[in-house]
C-alpha cells in the first residue's frame, strides 16, 4: 500500500448540497477532515437521483461540484436486495472513476442508491485497496428501513432471523429473505474493516454475523466553529426552553412528546416554558399518523410550536433561544448527529433510554433518561427539569467534548494504517 501522499475515496449515498442527512454530512465532514491532513488526498463520489437530471450515456456527472467531488446517478435500484441492478454501469463508470484514482483506502459511508455491487467490483478491479464501510443504522439487517422496530405494532426488535422478517412482511417468505442476508453479508465481508459511531450498532451487526474484530467504534466528526452561550435568563427565569430537532415521522417520537407536554400540570409548565419543533416531512407520512399529530397539536395549544424544517447551518442560532434538546424516538438510533450538535453548544439532553441515544447520553450526568413510548414518565423528565432550578448547570457541566471532524479524520487514518499493515501481514491476501 502506498502511504505518501495516502488517496483515499470517501464514497456516500448523497451529497449534503441535495441531501442533508446525518450520513451525508458524516461523509463529507471526513473528506474534508482527511483533506486538511498533511499528506493525505481525499475524494468525494455521491451518489445522486431523481430529480437530479442525469447525463445521457453516463451516471457520472459535472454539476459545478468542488475540485475532488464526484456525482454518480443511480436510480435502478433494488431496496429489498441492497442491489443496483444496473451493473454494466457500475463496471463501466464507477470503475472508471476509481481505475483513474486508484485510492489506496475507498470508504464507503453507504451504499442506499449505489447497491453493494460496488464493494464486489472495488475488490475484483483492485484487490491491493483497502476497503472500509461505516454503518449509520442496520438496514443491512433490516427490511423496514433499517429500524429495527417490528411493523405491526412499532415495538422494538431485538434480532434478525428470516422468520421473524416474515412475520413482519408475510408477503415476503423466510426463503427470500434467507437469500437476502446470504447476499447483503456476502457482499459486505468484502470489505476489510467496518466503522460503527456507536457500540450498541456494532453489538448487533456481530448477533447477526459479522466478526466483531473487524469493527472500530469511531464518533462522526463535528464541523462547528464556535459554541452558542446559554440563553440569557431574565431575573428568576428558569430553563424551560425545550427543543426537538429532526423528522417528523413514526419512528421519531414526536407524538409521544406532544402528549406529554399538552398533559404537564399547568402549576409547573407556568407561562414561561414552551416546546419548540423543528422539523419537517410531517405531510409525507401516512395519513393516520398526520391526524393523530394534528390531534395532539390541538391538546398541546400554545405550549408547543413548529418551525418547520432547518439546515444544519442554522444550528448555532437556533440553539440561542432553547435549554434542553429532547429526543423521544422509538427506535434505537445509531449516532444521531443532533446529539453531538447540543453538547457542543452546551445543551443537556433528555432521551429514551434505549439505543445509541442512551450510549451517548449519561443518564443524571449529562441528561435524563426516560422509559421509550412512555409520555408518563417524559412527564416525571421535563417536570424534574422545570422544577429543579440547578439541574440544568449540573447536567451542562458533565457534558463532554464532542469530536471535530478533524480529529474524527486522524482517528480514520490510523485505522487506515492499521488496518493495512494487518493486511500486509497476512499471508494470503483476500481476493474476490
Amino acid at each position: 500500500m502506498t502511504y505518501h501522499p495516502l488517496r483515499v475515496l470517501v464514497v456516500s449515498h448523497g451529497h449534503p448540497s441535495f441531501s442533508l442527512g446525518g450520513a451525508e454530512v458524516a461523509s463529507y465532514n471526513l473528506h474534508k477532515g482527511l483533506n486538511a491532513i498533511e499528506g493525505v488526498s481525499s475524494r468525494f463520489l455521491a451518489r445522486v437521483g431523481h430529480p437530479v437530471v442525469r447525463h445521457s450515456g453516463t451516471a457520472l456527472l459535472s454539476l459545478r461540484q468542488k475540485e475532488g467531488e464526484i456525482l454518480y446517478h443511480a436510480d435502478d435500484y433494488d431496496h429489498f436486495f441492497l442491489s443496483n441492478r444496473n451493473t454494466e454501469e457500475i463496471e463501466r463508470d464507477f470503475l472508471r472513476v476509481v481505475l483513474d484514482l486508484k485510492p489506496d483506502v475507498i470508504h464507503f459511508h453507504h451504499f442506499i442508491g449505489l447497491g453493494l455491487e460496488c464493494l464486489y467490483a472495488v475488490r475484483r478491479a483492485l484487490p491491493d485497496t483497502v476497503i472500509v464501510v461505516t454503518f449509520h443504522e442496520f438496514l443491512s439487517i433490516c427490511h423496514h428501513h433499517g429500524q429495527m422496530v417490528k411493523t405491526r405494532n412499532n415495538s422494538l426488535c431485538r434480532q434478525s432471523s428470516p422468520a421473524d422478517c416474515n412475520a413482519c412482511f408475510p408477503e415476503i417468505s423466510p426463503a427470500r429473505f434467507l437469500r437476502r442476508e446470504k447476499f447483503v453479508r456476502g457482499l459486505l465481508e468484502l470489505a476489510d474493516h467496518f466503522v460503527s459511531p456507536s457500540q450498541f450498532l456494532v453489538d448487533r451487526y456481530v448477533d447477526w454475523g459479522l466478526d466483531r474484530s473487524r469493527f472500530t467504534v469511531i464518533e462522526n466528526g463535528l464541523d462547528i466553529v464556535e459554541p452558542t452561550p446559554p440563553r440569557p435568563l431574565p431575573p428568576g427565569g428558569r430553563r424551560a426552553r425545550f427543543a426537538y430537532f429532526g423528522q417528523i415521522t413514526a419512528f421519531k417520537g414526536v407524538d409521544v412528546l406532544l402528549d406529554a407536554v399538552a398533559r404537564i400540570p399547568e402549576s409547573v409548565w407556568g407561562e414561561d416554558a414552551q416546546l419548540m419543533i423543528f422539523g419537517g416531512n410531517l405531510e409525507r407520512q401516512p395519513t393516520a399518523f398526520q391526524q393523530k399529530i394534528e390531534k395532539l397539536v390541538e391538546q398541546a395549544g400554545p405550549r408547543a410550536r413548529f418551525y418547520g424544517a432547518y439546515q444544519n447551518a442554522e444550528m448555532p442560532r437556533l440553539m440561542q433561544s432553547i435549554d434542553w434538546t429532547i429526543i423521544p424516538s422509538i427506535w434505537w438510533e445509531n449516532s444521531p448527529i443532533v446529539i453531538q450538535e447540543s453538547f457542543f453548544h452546551g445543551r443537556p439532553m433528555i432521551c429514551s433510554n434505549i439505543g445509541g441515544m442512551a450510549e451517548k447520553i449519561a443518564d443524571g450526568v449529562n441528561g435524563l433518561h426516560f422509559r421509550v413510548g412512555s409520555p408518563e414518565d417524559l412527564i416525571d423528565r421535563m417536570t424534574e427539569a422545570l422544577t429543579d432550578p440547578g439541574l440544568w448547570d449540573r447536567l451542562r457541566a458533565g457534558i463532554p467534548q464532542p469530536l471535530s471532524y478533524r480529529d474524527c479524520a486522524q482517528r480514520h487514518l490510523d485505522l487506515y494504517y492499521a488496518v493495512a499493515a494487518n493486511r500486509d501481514s497476512t499471508p494470503a491476501a483476500r481476493t474476490a
